[in-house]
């Protein structure tokens, strides 16, 4: 049974075919549909209240 699995797996994974992407992913970056969102900077609450 398990041999069976790990047989036809390949046939339904998506293989990874932009691995220099997954550094972004790991690093935990933002995508919407498909494209990168450039978040921006958190402030750690050092600015000065005007």
């Amino acid at each position: 049974m398990t041999f069976k699995l790990i047989d036809s797996a390949p046939a339904r994974w998506r293989a990874v075919n932009a691995p220099h992407l997954v550094v972004l992913i790991r690093a935990d970056a933002c995508f919407e549909k498909g494209k990168f969102v450039e978040r921006p900077e958190q402030s750690g609450g050092d600015q000065l209240a005007a």
